[in-house]
């Protein structure tokens, strides 16, 4: 059932039928069919969705989903082939530019602006984070070499971290974005490290606090510019996505200063194929505001003569098979969420984690981890797979 009707959004002297045909050419470039029976076909409730795409492009393609003016079985198969037929390239639209024109003389990810993230998705509420992830609430991309299910691939991720940069008992270890805790213990309990955690999230914050008591981890809500001290190594999981361009030198300036001279650094991230210096208009309104994907480019340039790379590894396609699991498990616990979060909550939840899984099956994100040192290993770096 839609949630709004055509009446509630006209644009003056609009031409659906116009929109419609051009945007089926479109999408028969890949394979995608408006009111098909394919579980990847479009099926268009609202007329204004035509022109809603062309005004707004992936903005309009997003909100318009939560409004309730389209749905479609399978949104992840649905995204990947437009990602894959490279349609997004010919949708721009007026916000694209400005937010372009934006991020270039502004600092989006300034330090005045660094909780913002924190307050708008990570302090939403634990109780749907607890349901949808694994039980360790790792909020990053599982490792599926070997693994079955969910719980084994975060383990095997975690443990690939902590092998890549040679955890040993008694090291201390900084985890830069440390979530709920679950890195942080898995790392004190199982590798005997001493863990010192920063995030700019009060509930996860809270939660890591929670369930590290008892054990040599510190979690503090801090900024990672306002990180003090000395680590023999350090990690950070799925925050680097939230540092903004103008900050990558400045970021792996702590990470250098902070690692000890014979220390590791694993950064674990996802990255886009091209540089760009703003984030998805869509995702940065609605899921992670002030948020970018870093290039191989900008991540070169950001560690030049500050870092050297001793391992590059790429794993993107697993990131699609997480956000399926993530999916499965959002939809199997709705009915104990959707008294507190609502139904609009449940269509954009749901295209966030469908668009991005088929984002990576297309291969139009990857999903990155990388091992530095502050001045080169004095040894040949065999990186663990």
């Amino acid at each position: 059932m839609p949630i709004n009707t055509l009446d509630s959004f006209r644009w003056p002297g609009c031409r659906h039928d116009y929109c419609k045909e051009r945007l089926e050419s479109l999408l028969e470039i890949a394979d995608v069919r408006i009111d098909g029976g394919r579980p990847w076909d479009l099926r268009v409730h609202n007329p204004a969705f035509f022109r809603r795409i062309f005004a707004d492009a992936s903005l309009g393609l997003g909100e318009s989903y939560v409004d309730g003016w389209w749905d479609c079985a399978r949104i992840d198969e649905l995204i990947y082939r437009i990602v894959r037929a490279r349609l997004p390239d010919r949708f721009r639209c007026w916000r694209d530019l400005a937010a372009a024109v934006q991020a270039r003389f502004f600092n989006l990810q300034h330090i005045t602006r660094a909780f913002h993230v924190g307050q708008r998705h990570y302090d939403i509420g634990n109780d749907l984070y607890s349901r949808m992830l694994d039980r360790r609430m790792i909020y990053s991309c599982g490792y599926w070499k070997h693994a079955q299910n969910l719980e084994q691939a975060q383990e095997a991720k975690l443990d690939l971290v902590f092998r890549k940069i040679g955890l040993k008992p008694g090291m201390r270890v900084l985890d830069i974005g440390c979530g709920w805790g679950g890195a942080a213990k898995f790392a004190a309990e199982k590798y005997g490290a001493e863990v010192y955690g920063v995030t700019v999230s009060a509930e996860q914050a809270r939660h890591a606090r929670e369930v590290c008591r008892g054990l040599p981890v510190t979690i503090e809500l801090k900024d990672y510019r306002d990180i003090e001290g000395r680590f023999d190594r350090a990690y950070s999981l799925g925050m680097f996505e939230h540092v903004g361009c103008k900050n990558y030198s400045a970021y792996m300036n702590v990470v250098a200063d902070r690692l000890a001279e014979d220390g590791l650094f694993l950064l674990h991230t996802i990255g886009s194929n091209v540089s760009d210096h703003c984030g998805n208009l869509w995702v940065e309104r609605y899921i992670f505001p002030n948020s970018m994907l870093p290039s191989i480019a900008q991540i070169g340039a950001a560690t030049e003569n500050r870092l050297v790379v001793e391992d590059w590894q790429n794993f993107g396609p697993d990131y699609d098979r997480t956000l399926l699991a993530w999916h499965d498990n959002f939809e199997c616990q709705w009915t104990a969420l959707r008294y507190r979060y609502g139904d609009r909550f449940y269509r954009m939840w749901r295209f966030y984690l469908l668009s991005f899984a088929g984002a990576f099956r297309a291969r139009y994100i990857q999903l990155w981890q990388l091992v530095l040192s502050p001045q080169g290993l004095p040894r040949r770096y065999d990186a663990p797979r």
